[in-house]
C-alpha cells in the first residue's frame, strides 16, 4: 500500500478508478431512490434543480473533505484534524456515526428483504434480510478493499442495465427536465409529501451527512495518501459523482413519467413496481426491483465498511496522544471494525419486524435527521480546509471553495430548522 503508483497515462487512471465508485454506490442507496422517486411522481420535473444543486455541492464538499486527507502539512488523518480543533469532535462524530450506521440500516436492509421478495417470489422479506446481512458480513468482515471494489463493480452493472433502461423506456423529456433543472421552482405541496419535505430531505440524502466522511477512508485504504496523488483522487470523485447523477436522474424520470401524469402516490416500492408492470409489461416489475436490490445491498455494504474504517480512525485517535498518520488502517484483525461491522448489519434488522414503520418513512426520516448534525460537522471541515495552521498554505481553500462551503453551511442551517418540523410532520403520518 505504502508503494502505490500514481498513475501517469488514460488506462491508468482508469484502472485505477476504485473508491469513487464504492462511495457513490454507497451515498446512492435508499435515499436517492426513493427521493427522486417521490420527487419526480410528485412535481415532475420542477425540484430537479435541487438535485442538481446537491450533487453539484456534494462533489466539491466531498473533495475538500479528500483534500485534507491528501494534502494537509501534518500528514494526519482527518480526524486527526477535527481532534485537533477539539478534542469533543471526534467523540461526536463517533456517535453520530454509530446512531446513522443504524439508522441508515434501517431502512436499507427492510428495502434488501422486500426487494428480494418481490424479486424471487418466496420467503418472507425479514428472512431475506437476514441471508443478505449475513453474505454481507462474510464478504467484509476483514475489509479487504479490493474485494469490495470488484463487487461494486457488479452492482454498477446491474444499476446501469436496470434503473437506466427503465428510464429509457418511459421516454424522458429532455426539455421538461432542462427547465427543472434552471427554473429554481417551488412549487405547491402535491401528493403525500411536501415540496419543503422533499427538498430537505434531498439535501440530508445528497447535498450533505455524515456519509461524506466516508470517502477519505476508501482513498485512505487505495493507498492514495500524499498530495500527488490528488488528480487521480479528484477524478475518481468526478467519475463516481458522474455515476449518481446519471441513476438519480433516470430514477427522477420514472417518476416524472409514470407518476406524475396520472397523479399517482405511492407510498412503497411495491406501487412502484406494479405501477411499471402495468406500463410497459410483465418484466417491468422485476427489471425494477433489480436495480432497487442492487442500489440498497450495495449501500449496505457501503455503509458498514465505510463507518467501521471511520469509527476504528475515531476511537485510535481518541485514545492516542499524538497525532495518527493517514495510512491505510490494518483492520483485518481489529475488534472495534468487527464490532461496527455486525452493529450496521445486524442491529437494524429489528425494522423488518412486521408492522414496524414503512420503509419510504423510515427512509425520509432518516434523511431529514442527518440534515441535523450537517451545520457542526460543514462548519469544522470549512475551517480545518481554510486555517494554513492545518492544511498549510498551499491547499487551503480557494474562492469557489470558499463560496460553496457558505452555501452548504447556510442550506445546512436552513434544512436542520426545517429538518424539526419535517419529522415531526412525517410522524405523524
Amino acid at each position: 500500500m505504502k508503494n502505490t503508483p500514481v498513475p501517469h497515462n488514460f488506462w491508468q487512471y482508469l484502472r485505477s478508478m476504485g473508491p469513487g465508485i464504492i462511495v457513490a454506490l454507497t451515498w446512492l442507496g435508499a435515499g436517492d431512490l426513493v427521493d427522486s422517486a417521490i420527487a419526480g411522481g410528485s412535481y415532475g420535473y420542477a425540484l430537479m434543480w435541487a438535485m442538481a444543486i446537491a450533487l453539484f455541492v456534494r462533489f466539491i464538499f466531498v473533495s475538500i473533505i479528500a483534500k485534507y486527507q491528501l494534502c494537509n502539512q501534518h500528514n494526519e488523518s482527518l480526524m486527526s484534524g477535527l481532534k485537533r480543533l477539539h478534542i469533543s469532535l471526534p467523540i461526536f462524530i463517533g456517535v453520530v456515526a454509530l446512531f446513522f450506521g443504524h439508522f441508515y440500516g434501517s431502512y436499507m436492509v427492510k428495502g434488501v428483504g422486500e426487494s428480494s421478495e418481490k424479486l424471487f417470489g418466496f420467503g418472507a422479506a425479514w428472512i431475506w434480510s437476514i441471508f443478505w446481512v449475513t453474505i454481507a458480513a462474510i464478504i467484509i468482515f476483514k475489509g479487504a478493499l479490493k474485494r469490495i471494489e470488484i463487487i461494486f463493480y457488479i452492482f454498477l452493472i446491474l444499476l446501469s442495465s436496470s434503473l437506466i433502461g427503465v428510464a429509457i423506456w418511459t421516454g424522458p423529456d429532455p426539455i421538461s427536465a432542462t427547465k427543472g433543472i434552471l427554473m429554481f421552482d417551488i412549487p405547491e405541496t402535491s401528493g403525500s409529501f411536501g415540496s419543503l419535505l422533499v427538498i430537505t430531505s434531498l439535501i440530508g440524502a445528497v447535498g450533505g451527512s455524515i456519509a461524506n466522511l466516508l470517502y477519505p477512508y476508501f482513498i485512505q485504504q487505495k493507498g492514495w495518501n500524499r498530495p500527488k496523488f490528488r488528480k487521480v483522487q479528484l477524478y475518481d470523485l468526478a467519475f463516481g459523482t458522474i455515476i449518481l447523477v446519471v441513476i438519480n436522474m433516470s430514477i427522477w424520470t420514472i417518476g416524472a413519467e409514470l407518476l406524475f401524469p396520472k397523479n399517482i402516490s405511492i407510498n412503497n416500492l411495491d406501487d412502484l413496481g406494479l405501477l411499471l408492470t402495468l406500463t410497459i409489461g410483465k418484466y417491468g416489475e422485476p427489471i425494477f426491483f433489480i436495480g432497487v436490490f442492487a442500489a440498497l445491498y450495495s449501500s449496505v455494504i457501503g455503509n458498514a465498511v465505510g463507518f467501521g474504517f471511520l469509527i476504528t480512525d475515531t476511537v485510535q485517535v481518541i485514545k492516542s496522544n499524538h497525532t495518527i498518520k493517514s495510512e491505510p488502517l490494518n483492520v483485518s484483525q481489529s475488534k472495534i471494525y468487527r464490532f461496527v461491522i455486525i452493529w450496521c448489519l445486524f442491529s437494524p434488522l429489528i425494522w423488518s419486524i412486521p408492522n414496524m414503520p414503512s420503509f419510504i418513512t423510515l427512509t425520509l426520516v432518516a434523511n431529514a435527521s442527518a440534515v441535523i448534525v450537517l451545520p457542526i460537522l460543514c462548519g469544522s471541515l470549512w475551517y480545518i480546509t481554510s486555517s494554513k495552521f492545518f492544511i498549510g498554505s498551499k491547499y487551503k481553500n480557494g474562492a469557489l471553495e470558499h463560496l460553496t462551503l457558505i452555501i452548504l453551511f447556510i442550506l445546512s442551517i436552513w434544512g436542520s430548522y426545517q429538518a424539526i418540523f419535517v419529522i415531526k410532520e412525517l410522524l405523524n403520518i
